[in-house]
């Protein structure tokens, strides 16, 4: 099992509000395509079409006013509607992707998944699906709703699927010492160990607003799953040819972490 999270700022155009990346999301689905049928599990970020609604209706924040109902079923939706637009593009390479709603089968308890049956993901797997989740607003028993982030949500469904490896691509080369996209002299870091990541908290922030903490959140997730034995690897998606190497095991540049 292969679980790949694709970062929302390698499918959307970040800085420019509900624009998908279709040449971005054209190639990731012709080399997971290459790479079907091994069971393959896909999650997407919200990128310039989830995040920025998130924001504007302070869903991170919890259940506070009325108005964010509506902001909530507008999140919902913006994400539909760019899973909509990744799940097409699969269909029209050939593979049998299907659309997952996270906010149908799961629930969080303070941000934090507290309920959820991911065997549902498994069975469509086993039936010979490629499924497709994403970031997405849902209920909480404690806040009254979230967001839960698609981190979040890929760690939680490597670790329960007994995934061998998690995937996360995005549009950097790895784990840097600082942020490559502001300090050109950041070096790429290779290899982080489960005692280095305890401890690593020096990365760079994320260039543009994400309410779900960028590559920092990224690291701080990815720690269960390497505690459960899933090697975690972050690439850059954007680069032709990255993530099917990733998919099929071949040497490319990146971060890997692991025990």
């Amino acid at each position: 099992m292969l679980v790949v999270k694709l970062g929302g700022s390698v499918v959307t155009v970040k800085d420019q509000p509900m624009t998908a990346h279709h040449e971005n999301i054209e190639q990731l689905a012709e080399e997971i395509k290459a790479a079907w049928p091994s069971p393959i599990v896909i999650v997407h970020g919200g990128g310039s079409f989830g995040h920025p609604v998130a924001e504007k209706f302070g869903l991170a924040d919890g259940f506070t006013s009325e108005r964010q109902v509506i902001g909530f079923s507008r999140t919902h939706q913006a994400m539909v509607a760019l899973n909509t637009i990744i799940v097409d593009t699969l269909h029209d390479k050939g593979a049998p992707a299907l659309s997952v709603s996270p906010s149908s089968f799961i629930t969080t308890d303070d941000g934090r998944i507290s309920k959820a049956d991911f065997e549902i993901v498994g069975r469509l797997v086993v039936r010979g699906f490629l499924p497709i989740l994403y970031g997405d607003a849902v209920l909480d028993r404690t806040k009254g709703f979230s967001i839960l982030s698609g981190d979040q949500l890929a760690v939680h469904l490597a670790t329960s699927l007994g995934a061998s490896k998690l995937i996360f691509g995005v549009d950097v080369d790895g784990v840097h010492t600082s942020n490559p996209k502001l300090v050109p002299q950041a070096k790429l870091i290779q290899h982080l160990s489960l005692e280095k990541l305890k401890g690593f908290v020096k990365i760079g922030s994320a260039l543009t607003s994400d309410v779900t903490g960028g590559m920092l959140g990224k690291v701080s997730e990815a720690k269960a799953a390497v505690e459960a034995g899933v090697e975690v690897q972050i690439v850059n998606a954007t680069k032709p040819g990255v993530i099917l190497k990733a998919l099929i095991g071949e040497p490319v540049a990146g971060t890997i972490l692991a025990r």
